[in-house]
């Protein structure tokens, strides 16, 4: 990543781009690259445990839709690749029923690779030192707001993890125990029993 990418965004709204990157093994490759900076096929591979000729073919598949592009130098499978962009972003509200379709596919996809992240951390965490054991946090906080003042804490949550964007591009940033750390931003509204603030019927 260079410096000009802090914050970087590649837009999506080509339902055929949204389809392109809704694949557990493009969506993990994209991560890669975006936390390595560059990777040949076969490197990819190796991290992900795919062969280097299917992370070829998913590397151009992603090329396409301008989510990867070649960074020079290499041949064949040997040629590095990096991400255009440190984010992706889609429609909220798509009025195209083919966009609307697509989104879902991807937010399933996505939602699946959360899940199995976060199960990876808990299988290997009593293995981890207690102050990063300490550190994670897991839990969820209800609140009653608006949506205008959903969106206004979103931002400002943003703005407080922006601040070690820069750390992604320049690694001398990193302080010396410095990790990557997957930081979710979830937040929706509650569907169901306990929607209007009150308890559900407790199971009998």
């Amino acid at each position: 990543m260079t410096e000009s990418q802090h914050r970087s965004v590649t837009k999506l709204t080509d339902p055929k781009a949204l389809r392109a990157l809704a694949h557990p093994i493009r969506l993990a490759l994209v991560g890669q690259l975006r936390q390595h900076g560059q990777l040949t096929a076969t490197q990819a591979g190796e991290l992900l445990g795919e062969s280097s000729a299917s992370c070829s073919f998913h590397l151009r598949q992603l090329a396409k839709y301008g989510l990867v592009e070649e960074a020079g130098g290499g041949q064949g499978r040997e040629r590095p690749w990096r991400a255009t962009a440190l984010f992706t972003s889609w429609p909220a509200v798509a009025d195209d029923p083919k966009v609307e379709a697509a989104v879902g596919l991807l937010r399933g996809v996505i939602m699946d690779h959360y899940v199995q992240e976060l199960a990876r951390w808990y299988e290997a965490m009593a293995d981890e030192p207690d102050e990063w054991q300490r550190a994670v946090q897991f839990g969820d906080t209800s609140l009653y707001v608006t949506a205008a003042e959903l969106t206004d804490l979103n931002r400002r949550v943003r703005e407080v993890v922006d601040v070690y964007l820069d750390r992604h591009a320049n690694p001398e940033l990193r302080p010396p125990d410095a990790r990557l750390v997957s930081y979710l931003h979830i937040a929706y509204p509650v569907i169901g029993p306990g929607e209007r603030g009150e308890p559900g019927e407790p199971e009998s």
